[in-house]
Parts: C-alpha cells; sequence; structure tokens
C-alpha cells in the first residue's frame, strides 16, 4: 500500500498537460468488440481502470497492445461473459453487456463494482435493453442476457444516467429499425462515443441533446484512422482547483475549455482570475478566495464528479459556501476527512455548508473514493504542515500521474509506501529541491524507512 504526502503552503506556477478523458475511454474500448477487426485509440490515459478494461477485454477473446496508442483485436470474441473478478473493480465494466448482446446475441455480466458513493442502480440499461428485445434473469450475483432478434424502438430513461445511455446505444446501433432515446444523457463523454461509433459506420443523430436517434445497420468496420480520445473535463477542473487553493497561476494545456464552463464560472465566482484560450485555461489566485455556492446537475451543469474538489476549495474561502449534490446521496464522505484538517464542514442530507477558515492544517486522512481522493490532495497543496493521504488506490483510477503534474508546477509532494517514515520523506523533499531528482528517487537511494 502507498499513500502521498504534501508539504502544503506553495502556490503553484506552470504549465500542465490534461491527459485523455477515462469516462470516454473505458466505454469506447469497450464499443469496439461491436466492429470485428482491428482498432486504434489514441490520446488512452494510462489508469489502472484502463488496464482493467483491456484486461476484461483480454479475457473474452480481444488482445490488445499499448504503445504510445492502443491497439485492439476484436476480431474473435471467444467467451461472452465479463467475471466478477474483473468487474468487481470498476462499474463500467457493465458496459460489456449492450455490446455483447448485440454482437453475440447472448452475455453473462457480473454485477458491477466501483466507488462507495451512494447507490447506483442498473435497472435503467435492462429496461432499455429490454425494449430492444434483450432478455434477462439474475443468478449468482450475475446477469444472464439473451437478445437473438434486436429491434428499434421508443425508449424512455427515468433520469439521464450516463452509463445507460451508453449501454442502450451500442446495443441499437446494431438493432433493426429505429431507436430513439429520450431522456438521454448529455454528457460530452457520451457525446465522444457516438462519434467514435459514427466513425465505425453507425447512424446515430442528436449527440449532446436529450433524444438520442439511431438508424440500425447490419454491421459495423473499425475506423480507417486512429480516434483521438476527448480530454478529460475532471482532470482539468481538479488542477484548476489546485491552483486556486494553493494559489499561483496555472496553465491547463490540451483541454477542452468548452466542456468546462460549469467548473469554470464557480472558480470565477471564488475569486479566482480564468483565462480561456482555444485548447487551454489560465487561473490566477494571488487574493483571498471567496465563498460561492454549488449544484451539481447532469451536463451541462456542474458535473458530480467536481463537488469534492470544489468543497476543498470552499474550506480556504472567506464566508460561508453552500454546496448541494444532486446526484448521488452519499457523495459528502470527504467531509469528515476534511475536517481533521481544520475545515467546518456540517452536512445534513444533501446539503453541505463550508464555513471557511484562514488555513487548513496538515493530518493523515484516508481516501473513500476517486473524486475524495483528489480533494484531500488538494487540501494538503494549502495545508500548514504535512498531509498524508491514505488509500491512494483509488487516484489510480482516474487520474494520470496526478503527482508527477502537481510537481511540475511546484508542489511538494510525494507518493511512497504506507511505511514510510515522515522525517524520511521531509528529507527526500528537501534533498530533491536541491538536486533535479525526484523525491521518489531521493528515497530509493537510502532515505530511512520504519518497519
Amino acid at each position: 500500500m502507498e499513500k502521498i504526502v504534501i508539504d502544503g503552503g506553495r502556490p503553484l506556477h506552470g504549465s500542465i498537460r490534461c491527459s485523455g478523458a477515462k469516462n470516454a475511454a473505458l466505454p469506447i474500448l469497450i464499443a469496439t468488440l461491436l466492429a470485428p477487426g482491428e482498432h486504434r485509440l489514441t490520446n488512452v490515459p494510462e489508469l489502472a481502470d484502463t488496464s482493467s478494461t483491456l484486461s476484461l477485454l483480454g479475457r473474452i477473446g480481444c488482445p490488445s497492445l499499448v504503445q504510445g496508442s492502443v491497439r485492439l483485436d476484436t476480431t474473435r470474441i471467444a467467451f461472452c461473459e465479463a467475471p466478477y473478478d474483473v468487474v468487481r473493480k470498476m462499474r463500467a465494466s457493465v458496459l460489456v453487456l449492450g455490446p455483447m448482446l448485440a454482437r453475440c446475441g447472448e452475455a453473462r455480466v457480473s454485477l458491477p463494482g466501483g466507488c462507495a458513493i451512494g447507490t447506483r442502480p442498473i435497472d435503467q440499461h435492462l429496461k432499455g435493453l429490454e425494449a430492444l428485445g434483450c432478455r434477462f434473469e439474475l443468478e449468482g450475483g450475475y446477469i444472464n442476457g439473451i437478445a437473438h432478434d434486436l429491434k428499434g424502438a421508443e425508449i424512455h430513461l427515468d433520469m439521464p444516467t450516463v452509463t445507460g445511455t451508453e449501454n442502450i446505444l451500442m446495443a441499437a446501433v446494431l438493432a433493426r429499425g429505429t431507436t430513439r432515446i429520450h431522456n438521454a444523457a448529455r454528457e460530452p463523454e457520451v457525446v465522444d462515443l457516438v462519434h467514435f461509433l459514427q466513425n465505425l459506420g453507425a447512424k446515430i443523430t442528436g449527440e449532446g441533446t436529450s433524444t438520442l436517434t439511431i438508424e440500425g445497420v447490419p454491421r459495423l468496420w473499425p475506423a480507417s484512422r486512429p480516434y483521438s480520445i476527448v480530454p478529460d473535463r475532471i482532470e482539468a477542473g481538479t488542477y484548476l482547483c489546485a491552483a486556486a487553493i494553493a494559489g499561483g497561476d496555472v496553465e491547463v494545456t490540451g483541454c477542452a475549455p468548452q466542456l468546462l464552463e460549469a467548473s469554470l464560472h464557480k472558480l470565477r465566482e471564488a475569486g479566482c482570475h480564468v483565462e480561456v484560450g482555444e485548447t487551454s485555461v489560465r487561473l490566477r489566485r494571488d487574493t483571498p478566495l471567496r465563498s460561492f455556492s454549488a449544484r451539481t446537475e447532469p451536463y451541462p451543469g456542474l458535473a458530480t464528479d467536481m463537488q469534492a474538489q470544489l468543497m476543498a476549495v470552499a474550506t480556504v474561502a472567506a464566508g460561508t459556501s453552500r454546496i448541494e449534490e444532486t446526484i448521488f446521496e452519499n457523495r459528502f464522505m470527504h467531509a469528515a476527512e476534511l475536517t481533521r484538517m481544520g475545515a467546518r464542514i456540517q452536512h445534513v442530507g444533501r446539503l453541505a455548508t463550508v464555513e471557511g477558515v484562514e488555513a487548513l492544517k496538515g493530518a493523515q486522512v484516508m481516501a473513500s473514493d476517486l473524486r475524495a481522493s483528489a480533494a484531500l490532495v488538494l487540501a494538503g497543496l494549502a495545508a500548514q504542515g504535512l498531509t498524508e493521504v491514505l488509500r491512494i488506490y483509488h487516484l489510480d483510477r482516474g487520474y494520470e500521474d496526478l503527482v508527477g503534474k502537481l510537481r511540475g508546477v511546484g508542489a511538494r509532494i510525494v507518493r511512497a509506501p504506507d511505511t514510510t517514515d515522515t522525517d524520511a520523506m521531509i528529507e527526500a523533499l528537501d534533498a530533491a529541491d536541491r538536486a533535479d531528482v525526484s523525491p521518489e528517487e531521493e528515497m530509493a537511494a537510502g532515505a530511512p524507512v520504519s518497519s
């Protein structure tokens, strides 16, 4: 097990390159199952979830090669099963259900896992797939599905679920006739999946709106050119929040600013100066932060995946901020850990009130999920003294080289085994400041480790 240690209180200065979006890459990797042959994808982030997805595809007979870009051969599907030992690692694995039913006519998929941030049922997935002609039974923690003749249908989702929209969409592209998905999710990652499927020959219109129309086709083919995954709007927003909470001047490059409007509005409301370029966003903050109000909503509203990071920013903003979580019912677990650092947070149900403090203080804290992990790292950047973030395996699911990117803009931050002595980490951080080496390299060279 590893932890992240931050020696806070340093403003950040410099540039951070944005990676590809995890929440777009995973469904697109899975969507290659719909078009037998070799696919090539670029801007795929190097994440634990990406590795898990490629492992899952390999288990069902689709080998991959990762060398800068990802090459996938989906010519043959040997097994129409997604086993528990793979699926339990991430909820997105359930997305193989639609493509396998559409291509093979059958599927056996374990019920999904993922972060513990509230109930996330898949009833909308099954409702939509049943409307297309699929039949399901639940047995021993697995969903067994059969689909011998998929036909287009009018599907009305009870809520704009992202993975539900994607699962139904991927099955509908090979169904006979016309399918309309009403109350579809509008998130940019869904739009990116639509664009990828269109490159394979799918006939889809309405992307970016609440109604998707799909004209089924007999088959799909791999695209002739590599497909580039859309930049990660959540990663970009996280690094902008890092600059906001720590102060300084940071530019996030290679991003898609038009997808960040809701987050940028909140950061401006908090007193940050934001400059938007064609593929970059620069944030400067050299005056005290101001309190703000935020409410998570489906896109184009404020993403629930930015709630924890903005709460971290609010902990040191003058005045009282109000944050309402409308998507998940159990997504304030980071609040208790932030209070260990001196934050003043009260929450009842889905509403949190954050009274800003002059400064946070370093402490040992424990991450509960992916975005909570990021929030605790951000808090550590602003805190006085050392902050130790435990259970950081969550971070590896959604952030590519977070420690290296933050260190590149001046943060004193290191990743180390849980057993590493605090004094050893401080010595490594100090030595790395004096020499052009990473703290990890300094510790590997002989810094003491406790038993």
